[in-house]
């Protein structure tokens, strides 16, 4: 595999002949380099005017590696040959490297260019590029390999030093300044050559280090790039100041991955510190942050994320109830973000606004967060790149163990990690209830491991006391719901009224979708065609999980099992007579020549819920196979003959929609293992969202726990 470095654009603030004056000391050995054991010039010419000037040496390397590796390669040293090409009249040095010894087994490949800032002419520019492919190396290729990118990586750290070195040298004994060089008006001679001339007082150039200031282009901070823009380089003095110190081969990865961008991407391009938070999320693996990245932008594209977030405006009802906003900084100067999740009514923002809406307001956070990063980074005077999110759990119990609410967490978790990597510095959870283990328990997986080293979990009232909140944020700045000194207007939150449900088909008709499908479905019962819906089981112990809603008439539940596969539905007779049917006719699974008891079985009772009820259960299977959940139409019980038939009923049984029930479900099916981990949830948080007495019915046999709430 060839490895591959490019570094960012060093900036020099001095003229291109005192960087050259500096340059040239390092030869014939530098004591700052140990590696470098000596050099020996093997040829040199100029031209005619004396405006280029080609030097090639032969230069000894001593490379840090076991002996043992040494004895079996048969060297102590490495040659390399190293061609400059100096060209005085446009004022750049040219350099070429190549590897001697071992070049049939390793091609190492080195170039490196001096040249005037565009911005600028008395400050030089310096770029260097390199390559190494491990062909064959005695068997160690790999261990070569890392040598050599580690003593590389080292070298190049050095190099910038080394020239301010020989600047304070040159400063040192009085020189500052070397004029241009202009074309010579007598015979050419090797007098030529660059040569330092005495100290002059006229138009002296202080020697400062380059850590003084920042390029012109960096005064307003970081901007957005436009593919094929001319602004297309990044110097090092920049990455320091907004993105952070990085190693060499780290500044590598994020060039090359944002030449890669500027070359393949149309349209706008993340930026710089967005692009680095997918290379850190991959270890700076470049090619897997290049393919997590790409499949952000194509999601983003896809979905118009930015023309989303841009136009969208936060329902009122999201506004009203839901318990989370941004509220100043932590002690790092990073954005502080705070959800008081357990005062949150879960069920209620999502079966109001549907996960589409949800989805939506944790992207304009993030956004906003990416957004809150830049300014600090700005006011702050250093590379800030993540925000810290505090969630006070007081409050938290069962109810937000929800299955659907979880499940629709863990969908926006995964959406996160794979487009916001990285932009979550720490995570304080405070006042975590008994609860909170088996929530971690179902989350916790979706959750990458880096991810994860960031959370501190404090339960009932630790966070008050030594290494708690105050280690993290001013006291001034903590909320005064927590204790501290700071108003918070983020509201406490309260339950949503189950007026403001929405259906399935509302849900399900959300335009510019973000999720693929929709957690709930809806389906229709009719008199005679209950709705029937199959689950394959190949394990013992699984559970059936399922929450469903009556949003009209009254329906039976019932759950069958059966050891062979039902068979596939028939055709439908009048349509192959080219008769249209009337209306949507459910799939029937259970065939009419089944019989009760022989073919398939009732696992548990029949479950008669009325409109307007919700209903929630879990149901741990005893045998594989294939288990049949069905809803059916439920008529009310015909009169006595003692009494009348009521006004509303004879009405009722006038209109044909009365024959039709709806309901909104949502089913999921959990290992055994992982059921084990959450079992108190499935059983225990059915009614949590109800606020009036709830019915339990529940059969032993099957083990089997179904609530009803109304």
């Amino acid at each position: 595999m060839v490895q591959e470095y490019q570094s960012p654009v060093r900036v020099y603030k001095h003229p291109f002949e005192l960087i050259m004056a500096a340059y040239v000391r390092r030869f014939p050995k530098c004591p700052l380099i140990p590696v470098f054991v000596d050099s020996e010039i093997i040829s040199e010419s100029q031209s005619e005017d004396g405006s280029t000037l080609v030097t090639e040496r032969r230069c000894t390397i001593d490379v840090d590696a076991p002996r043992l590796l040494k004895r079996i390669a048969g060297v102590d040293y490495l040659y390399f040959i190293q061609k400059n090409t100096l060209n005085r009249r446009d004022r750049t040095l040219h350099i070429e490297v190549h590897n001697e010894t071992f070049s049939s087994r390793v091609i190492v490949r080195e170039c490196c260019n001096y040249t005037v800032h565009p911005e600028n002419e008395d400050w030089t520019c310096f770029e260097q590029t390199a390559s190494l492919d491990m062909k064959s190396f005695f068997g160690f290729e790999s261990t070569a390999e890392k040598i050599a990118m580690k003593q590389y990586a080292s070298s190049i750290k050095k190099g910038k030093e080394i020239v301010e070195y020989y600047l304070r040298e040159l400063e040192e004994e009085g020189i500052t300044y070397i004029p241009r060089w202009t074309p010579a008006v007598i015979s050419h001679t090797a007098a030529a050559r660059l040569q330092l001339p005495q100290p002059s007082t006229a138009g002296v150039i202080p020697v400062n280090s380059a850590k003084d200031g920042l390029s012109n282009k960096d005064v307003d901070g970081p901007t957005e790039l436009v593919a094929g823009s001319p602004d297309d380089k990044l110097d090092a003095d920049y990455i320091r100041r907004y993105l952070g110190d990085l190693t060499p081969l780290q500044e590598s990865c994020l060039i090359r991955l944002r030449q890669w961008l500027q070359e393949t991407h149309k349209g706008k391009i993340p930026k710089d510190q967005h692009v680095l938070r997918f290379l850190r999320a991959r270890d700076f693996n470049l090619d897997k942050a290049r393919e997590l990245l790409c499949q952000s932008l194509t999601w983003r594209k896809q979905h118009q994320v930015d023309y989303l977030l841009d136009s969208w405006e936060h329902p009122q009802l999201l506004q009203d109830y839901y318990t989370g906003g941004w509220h100043h900084h932590d002690r790092d100067g990073r954005p502080l973000y705070i959800l008081r999740l357990g005062q949150m009514d879960t069920k209620g923002l999502v079966r109001a606004l549907g996960e589409e809406v949800l989805l939506r307001q944790v992207l304009s956070i993030n956004e906003e967060g990416l957004r809150r990063c830049e300014e600090n980074t700005r006011v702050f005077g250093r590379p800030i790149s993540c925000w810290t999110c505090l969630v006070d759990l007081e409050g938290l119990t069962m109810r937000h163990l929800w299955r659907p609410g979880v499940k629709a967490l863990l969908r926006i978790i995964e959406v996160m990690e794979a487009n916001y990597p990285e932009t979550l510095g720490r995570l304080l959870i405070l006042r975590a209830p008994r609860v909170f283990p088996v929530l971690w328990t179902l989350v916790s997986p979706l959750i990458d491991e880096n991810t994860r080293k960031k959370f501190l979990v404090y339960a009932g009232n630790d966070y008050q006391g030594p290494g708690g909140l105050v280690d993290y944020i001013d006291r001034e700045i903590i909320p005064d719901f927590l204790g501290g000194d700071s108003m918070c207007d983020i509201p406490e939150g309260s339950m949503v009224p189950k007026s403001m449900y929405r259906t399935a088909e509302e849900l399900e008709s959300e335009e510019n979708r973000l999720l693929t499908d929709s957690i709930y479905k809806s389906a229709s019962i009719f008199k005679g065609a209950p709705y029937e819906m199959l689950i394959e089981i190949a394990d013992a112990s699984s559970v059936i999980t399922w929450d469903f809603d009556v949003s009209k008439g009254d329906v039976i539940f019932n759950i069958y099992h059966s050891k062979r596969p039902p068979q596939p539905p028939k055709k439908d007779t009048l349509g192959a007579h080219g008769i249209t049917s009337l209306g949507v006719v459910n799939t029937q699974l259970i065939d009419k020549s089944w019989v009760l008891g022989q073919d398939y079985s009732l696992v548990e009772k029949a479950l008669t819920c009325r409109e307007g009820e919700s209903v929630q259960g879990s149901h741990i299977t005893r045998w594989p196979g294939f288990y049949i959940l069905q809803w059916r139409f439920h008529s009310s019980p015909a009169c006595s003959a003692s009494s009348l038939p009521r006004v509303d009923d004879v009405l009722a049984s006038l209109q044909v929609s009365s024959h039709k029930c709806k309901i909104m479900y949502y089913t999921e099916v959990l290992a055994s293992h992982d059921f084990r981990g959450s079992m108190t949830s499935l059983e225990s948080s059915h009614s949590g969202f109800s606020q009036l007495s709830a019915a339990t019915t529940s059969s032993s046999q099957s083990h089997t726990s179904s609530t009803i709430s109304r």
